[in-house]
């Protein structure tokens, strides 16, 4: 990094709450902001907000693209806090008569990681580098030190990486939360993954926290008590979701009154469009063909609670069939052992939710050939992001430190990650159980249940009827019958047990079951 220019001056444009967070961050660490928005009032109160704090003259109001322009230094660096989509594209058509050889577009949207890369390919020809670089750690993270994931070219990276290491979270070991993702547009892939395993982390605390709710009748500050010391000690120590869940569960308004207990259960972002990264983790956990349920039944809880009206009409429909029963306990011991329980679901789930995110990770990486170090995403989530999990992150960066570059990112094929689930398992399983009995509402806790079912199948050697020999059926699935049926109708042929398990593939087999 050495004979890069020092980073004096840069635009920011977008200045809401992440955007003019990240701009009061900058100025605070010593340089001069040039702000753009299509709100003159948020650049005014950010100016204001700039003088309290004592480095207001490090924040410029710029009402143009030109005036913005002509106030850097060269290399001129901008910085876009936007919404994605189309935004994106008329920022960069209004930048284009002023842009250089050499200048720099630090992309800190949580933008679609095609649109990035298609915007690197149009940049190339003005010789402008375009990083997209995904920020984590919500508005407060942004004012005080985000989480950032940069991916692009490696000499634009160099020369803004000791301004972002600079500001970026710092972890327990003083270590900056930023490092280089990979090339091309892997940078706001790997963020719109990290949201994708929020979701699913998010939805199993979310179930925990109704079980103790609805199904226990257990008062919100107790439950946060229970949150509280999930984080403080074990599997789920330091974890940012569970850390905040015990804030969430003890905070009072100014009359006293606790804030949850008037929040209403929609969650809209992906609905209203101000939300594309769930919706793009999962469309590429499909495309890749990675099966990542934890993952996408989160989502799916997300867009049916959006429709509340929806949700009322229907359960006047059904009568109220379904709703949650209580469980009850015969022991303060026995309630404790269903406690510990559930903390070693939510674990499961939240930890399953990493692994199918790494493998849609390691899939994409393939085959747009980025390069992405894996080690470095573990320290850019250590701290200041939204998935923060310290005894993940311990594990995963021992992992992917000594796996080196080659070879397979699935973690279920290494033994930590397996002997951690398969240690949890009995205690999700029992709580899934006892979740289905009672009604609870339990999407991702039950679809990881099933998620480590079929990947890992447990069997034993058998004797079947239909056959003279023992036959190994530990990892058959019920798509066995299912792939009966579709070749019964569609001729699609299939595999016999036989054979090597081989790649998913054609099969070179069909049995005519009903002739034509």
């Amino acid at each position: 990094m050495t004979g890069n220019p020092e980073i004096a001056k840069l635009a920011m444009i977008g200045c809401g709450s992440m955007g003019g967070g990240m701009a009061m961050l900058f100025a605070e660490n010593g340089i001069t902001v040039s702000l753009n928005d299509p709100s003159g009032e948020t650049v005014d109160a950010l100016i204001q907000q700039a003088k309290k704090e004592g480095f207001g003259d490090k924040l410029e109001k710029h009402l143009d693209y030109a005036d913005l322009s002509k106030s850097l230094g060269s290399p001129k660096i901008f910085v876009f806090s936007l919404p994605h989509g189309s935004v994106g594209d008329s920022v960069c058509e209004g930048l284009h008569p002023y842009l250089d050889k050499g200048d720099i577009i630090l992309d800190a949207s949580n933008e679609n990681w095609e649109n990035t890369q298609r915007r690197q390919g149009k940049m190339v020809a003005q010789g402008v580098y375009y990083i997209g670089m995904g920020v984590s750690g919500g508005y407060q993270a942004a004012r005080r030190g985000p989480s950032m994931c940069p991916g692009g070219e490696e000499r634009a990276l160099d020369i803004v990486m000791p301004l972002l290491q600079k500001v970026a979270a710092k972890d327990n070991k003083g270590r900056p939360c930023v490092s280089m993702a990979g090339v091309g547009g892997s940078g706001h892939y790997v963020k719109m993954i990290h949201n994708g395993i929020e979701h699913g982390m998010m939805s199993a605390i979310s179930e925990a926290w109704q079980i103790m709710e609805k199904s226990i009748g257990m008062k919100y500050e107790d439950i946060g008590d229970v949150f509280a010391k999930w984080n403080s000690e074990g599997e789920l120590r330091n974890t940012f979701l569970i850390k905040i869940a015990a804030d969430i569960c003890r905070t009072k308004d100014k009359d006293g009154k606790l804030v949850l207990a008037s929040v209403q259960d929609k969650v809209v972002q992906d609905v209203d469009g101000s939300e594309g990264t769930g919706i793009w983790s999962n469309e590429e956990a499909i495309r890749l063909h990675v099966a990542a349920p934890t993952l996408s039944t989160a989502h799916s809880i997300r867009l049916a609670s959006a429709y509340r009206g929806q949700r009322e009409h229907v359960q006047a429909t059904f009568g109220g069939e379904f709703s949650p029963e209580n469980i009850t306990f015969e022991s303060a011991s026995q309630k404790q052992e269903f406690l510990e329980d559930l903390r070693q679901a939510v674990y499961a789930t939240c930890l399953a939710a990493y692994v199918q995110g790494m493998i849609i990770i390691d899939e994409a990486d393939k085959e747009n050939k980025w390069s992405i170090n894996f080690s470095n995403v573990i320290q850019i989530w250590r701290a200041g992001c939204i998935i923060q999990a310290d005894y993940i992150a311990d594990m995963l960066d021992e992992i992917f430190s000594n796996s080196g570059k080659g070879g397979s990112k699935n973690l279920l094929y290494d033994h930590p990650v397996a002997n951690d689930l398969k240690k949890s398992f009995p205690a999700l399983r029992r709580i899934v159980a006892k979740g289905v009995e009672v009604n609870a509402i339990i999407p991702s806790l039950s679809a990881t249940v099933e998620y480590l079912k079929y990947c890992n199948n447990l069997g034993k050697l058998i004797d079947l009827q239909r056959t003279a020999s023992k036959i190994d059926e530990t990892i058959d699935l019920p798509t066995q019958f299912y792939e009966a049926q579709l070749d019964y109708f569609g001729k699609h042929m299939f595999d016999l047990k036989s054979e090597p398990a081989g790649e998913p593939e054609t099969g070179k087999h069909h049995y005519e079951w009903k002739p034509a």
